[in-house]
């Protein structure tokens, strides 16, 4: 029996060094240090990782676009990209992985961001410059810390809380912005249900309700009318 304690005690301890390995491999909670080459909008940096230039989507959080190529500029996001640089140039920049894989489709990194310790992508959201979103697991380490953070700047109704359905579940209603709440009965989607969708191509088509492609159809903008559509280069599934 002595002579088995040798071998099961090797094993044990090899299946440990193996646990932590991929441990590490997959994403832990050890932050990196890291040299920011640019800030490229409200949620995307470039850094210098492993010695490469790599683009860093910041995870769980969205902010508005600044230089889309089809959406192009949304309301608020030169505000989200100024505060995103300011706070990643007010100290010390470190990147942390979660459990899911390190890249996206669009080979950017994702991660978590910090400066001097504290959270990039919770001031973010404090300030009312960014929402939760791209919930994808098993990359959700701070999703309910990062939606406790929203929740209270929505209550506060500042930054992309400030106009009523302009930051909605699938992006950012660029039609939404600026207007004031739907007066009692009148809800805002029924005012402003119309669906801009840009294809890969670059086309511009708009569905209306009730079309048999709506339900399916991922909006890039939302109308009010028909002609604000058409007015913003969109044409009707019809046409």
């Amino acid at each position: 029996m002595k002579k088995l304690i040798g071998p099961i005690f090797l094993s044990l301890l090899l299946s440990a060094c193996t646990f932590v390995s991929l441990e590490e491999e997959n994403g832990s909670s050890e932050r990196i240090d890291v040299k920011v080459i640019s800030v490229i909008d409200g949620d995307t940096i470039k850094i210098d990782f492993e010695g490469k230039n790599q683009t860093v989507r910041y995870l769980l959080v969205d902010t508005p676009e600044t230089n889309h190529p089809t959406i192009g500029k949304q309301p608020l996001g030169a505000e989200a990209t100024a505060e995103n640089k300011r706070i990643i140039e007010s100290g010390e920049v470190s990147i942390e992985f979660d459990e899911g894989g390190r890249y996206d489709d669009y080979d950017r990194l994702l991660a978590y961001i910090y400066v001097n310790g504290e959270s990039v992508q919770e001031q973010l959201l404090a300030s009312g410059l960014a929402r939760v979103a791209y919930i994808y697991p098993p990359n959700t380490r701070y999703v309910e810390e990062f939606k406790e953070v929203e929740k209270q700047a929505r209550e506060k109704e500042i930054g992309i809380w400030e106009s009523p359905n302009y930051a909605t579940d699938r992006g950012f209603n660029a039609a939404a912005y600026g207007s004031s709440a739907p007066s009692a009965g009148q809800s805002y989607d029924k005012r402003c249900n119309i669906k801009g969708n840009i294809s890969r191509s670059g086309s511009k088509i708009y569905h209306m309700p009730g079309q048999s492609s709506y339900d399916q159809t991922n909006p890039e903008e939302w109308f009010c009318t028909e002609q604000e559509a058409q007015d913003a280069g969109f044409r009707s599934t019809g046409s």
